[in-house]
């Protein structure tokens, strides 16, 4: 299966890349390039082949077939220390013993660099990811956000042409993640790196992408804008694991111009035409998210040439900016989250609803 990233110049290019581990596939035949200056994510449930992807990247797994080639070069077979990568591990796999300042210089250090070299580099790294005057402290003497800091400064000391992340956030509390993610964006792009980020949060591969990497049961499923592959999901594998997501199952009873009436057990709806061929009779999924339905109350009169379905409230959650109901519209669950629940009012449990829905929908062949 092969799938380009971009057309522009690349720094990385795997063709027809797979590991085996016995006759189990980890990672099947991918192929895929990256741009240079791209932050890309590899995103998917455990198990899905990511890391292994990015360890053949990195040297420390050996595929079983394929070829890598970084700016031009194949590195397949080469040792982690011969490629011009870097990699951050999950855990950090920070020096104990060392001062923060020391395992900062160790890659340094390894190429024999002058001490005088070696002090302006770490200086400026502490800089850097903001750890200026915590050069002489230990690892454990710092919190989780920094460690990762030292982290990432120290594979940052050896200039690498793709900066490798293998689940760098997931050791850290909820709030420092959103932190720690921002902070990462920001140096990519003032920096200009090439970053491959493992992940198998979907918000946080959604945030800090320029391209999505999706992968399951070690091939690639779609690639992307983190947008496109929200808004335009190639199947439902990736629908359901990019944030929440209502099917409409249902059959196409008529396709007039640029319009369809799409049958479905919750009402009929009508809909641009989704561009590919249909025509009267086919079965097809409408793939709805929950934002995009808004609720009314069912005395409220709307225009009768939008998408209306009724129902009612089953549960509801408050989140704060958001209150998340499940409505029950001809005895299915629909999911919503409705923004500014303060402005516009909550709904009451079993409470009748009017549930309008756009005409613009994305829908998948069944």
């Amino acid at each position: 299966m092969t799938q380009i990233l971009e057309k522009t110049t690349k720094i990385l290019e795997i063709k027809n890349i797979s590991k085996f581990f016995g006759r189990i596939p980890a990672v099947d035949n991918v192929s895929l390039s990256l741009e240079r200056g791209k932050l890309v994510t590899f995103v998917g449930p455990s198990g899905c082949g990511k890391t292994t992807l990015l360890r053949m990247i990195s040297g420390f797994t050996e595929p079983t077939k394929g070829k890598i080639f970084l700016d031009g070069e194949d590195i397949t077979y080469l040792r982690p220390n011969r490629r011009d990568t870097a990699m951050v591990f999950q855990n950090y796999a920070l020096f104990p013993h060392m001062t923060v300042a020391q395992n900062i210089g160790f890659g340094l250090n390894i190429m024999k660099k002058s001490k005088g070299e070696i002090d302006h580099e770490v200086r400026r790294l502490l800089e850097l990811v903001q750890l200026e005057g915590l050069g002489k402290r230990k690892p454990q003497q710092l919190s989780g956000g920094q460690q990762q800091r030292v982290a990432l400064a120290r594979a940052l000391s050896l200039h690498p042409k793709i900066l490798l992340l293998d689940e760098p956030l997931s050791n850290l509390d909820a709030n420092l993640r959103v932190m720690m993610r921002g902070e990462i964006r920001q140096l990519q792009k003032r920096l200009d790196l090439s970053i491959i980020f493992v992940t198998h949060d979907q918000e946080e591969a959604m945030s800090i992408s320029d391209l999505l990497v999706v992968m399951d049961n070690g091939i690639v499923k779609q690639i992307g804008h983190p947008a496109e592959i929200y808004e335009r999901p190639v199947d439902e594998f990736v629908a359901n694991f990019v944030g929440h997501i209502n099917f409409f199952d249902g059959e196409v009873t008529g396709v007039q111009g640029d319009q369809i009436t799409f049958y479905t057990d919750c009402g009929n709806l009508t809909i641009k035409h989704p561009g590919f061929k249909l025509s009267a009779g086919d079965r097809l999924k409408a793939v709805i998210r929950p934002e995009s339905i808004q609720l009314a109350r069912s005395d409220v009169r709307i225009d009768k040439a939008m998408n209306i379905l009724e129902g009612i409230i089953d549960s509801s959650m408050f989140v704060g900016s958001t209150m998340r109901y499940t409505v029950l519209v001809r005895g299915k669950q629909v999911y919503l989250d409705e923004s500014d629940p303060q402005y516009k009012g909550i709904f009451n449990i079993g409470e009748k609803v009017k549930l309008i829905l756009k005409n613009r929908i994305h829908m998948l062949s069944v």
